[in-house]
């Protein structure tokens, strides 16, 4: 409920109409976050009878489809800079903030056992440590039986925000990494991998695949049993995944001293903080066609930070800090109707 306080001050000019027959609101984009919005929506429509359908089809197809208006919520995690959002005529939204989690496949390896530096893991993706029984990596986990077998990597096969993320904290701990493969959201990988869509496809491939190594968000960690593995992070402790790692991230980042929700939350201080820590965002139309079509949509994001804190608890991801809510409502208040109606905030 912190959020609520945070929007009040807004609540006398939000307008409270007559709840129309709505659509139901259509969404897609990031991955990363996608089966918290599917637990918001299910709570949003038991308490609205809206329903919101959001299909993960990663990040770079969310923008595209914000853009060319054929869903009302596009997911991202890339924030978009300003003279992007107006040229596209879009608003952008933070959600929560989650974590990208190093998974492995390895026979006698229990989760956050293995331990690995962001250099190490650079030269993992990067295809230039090919054995796990490699002597950086046995250097590193003294007493773990560590397989004489190749390493397997796992990337994603669509443009995805989950990969630019993990790809920009490697490029940061390896200047080789950054060179070759770099920053991107469908990077060119060298060697020989294996390319799977979305989140769900690295769950299931990894499973599949003894040797592997892959990424995900830090829910299917926890949802799916996965091995995650421990990462030595800016204050030099080697730390696991948490929520209390990602707050810890946002904690020590411009995000909570200045409210930037574009500031990078990578490898930032802190002995708990994880290294591989990021923002999600939604982006909506920000000059909509009409104001009923547009309502449901808003009233969804405006509803999520009203409720999100308490359902985003035992998700795997963190809620954004109070800190943004003011800016956040008037964001939602820039959203403008091009038939001259207001939206419908109706619900609060």
């Amino acid at each position: 409920m912190k959020r609520l306080r945070g929007l009040q001050a807004m609540a006398g000019c939000l307008v409270l109409l007559a709840a129309p027959v709505w659509a139901q609101v259509q969404g897609a984009g990031a991955s990363f976050p996608s089966k918290v919005y599917e637990r918001w929506a299910q709570t949003f429509e038991k308490s609205t009878g809206i329903k919101v359908a959001y299909t993960a089809t990663g990040s770079a197809d969310g923008l595209k489809q914000i853009t060319a208006r054929t869903v009302q919520l596009g997911g991202s995690d890339t924030p978009l800079p300003p003279e992007e959002l107006a040229r596209r005529k879009l608003i952008q939204l933070p959600m929560l903030v989650g974590g990208i989690v190093p998974v492995v496949h390895l026979p006698g390896v229990a989760d956050n056992q293995l331990r690995l530096t962001g250099e190490l893991l650079a030269d993992i993706m990067a295809g230039r440590v090919r054995q796990w029984n490699d002597p950086r990596i046995a250097a590193l986990n003294a007493g773990l039986a560590l397989p004489a077998q190749p390493i397997r990597r796992i990337v994603r096969s669509d443009k995805s925000g989950t990969t630019e993320g993990l790809t920009r904290y490697l490029a940061g701990a390896s200047d080789a990494f950054k060179a070759e493969p770099g920053v991107s959201q469908l990077p060119k990988w060298t060697g020989d991998v294996l390319a799977v869509e979305g989140n769900d496809g690295m769950v299931k491939a990894l499973r599949a695949t003894p040797g592997a190594i892959a990424y995900v968000s830090h829910d299917r960690v926890e949802r799916d049993q996965l091995v995650a593995v421990k990462l030595r992070n800016a204050a030099g402790n080697y730390v696991a995944a948490s929520e209390a790692g990602f707050r810890s991230a946002v904690v020590e980042s411009e995000l909570s001293r200045r409210g930037d929700d574009a500031a990078s939350l990578m490898d930032r201080p802190g002995p708990a903080t994880w290294p591989i820590t990021m923002t999600s965002f939604l982006l909506v139309d920000a000059e909509p066609a009409r104001a009923d079509a547009a309502s449901p949509a808003v009233r969804f994001v405006y509803w999520c930070f009203m409720h999100g804190d308490d359902l985003t608890r035992g998700t795997g991801f963190a809620p954004i800090p109070v800190a943004l809510q003011s800016r956040l409502a008037g964001r939602l208040m820039a959203v403008k109707a091009q038939d001259g109606k207001l939206l419908s905030y109706l619900g609060m």
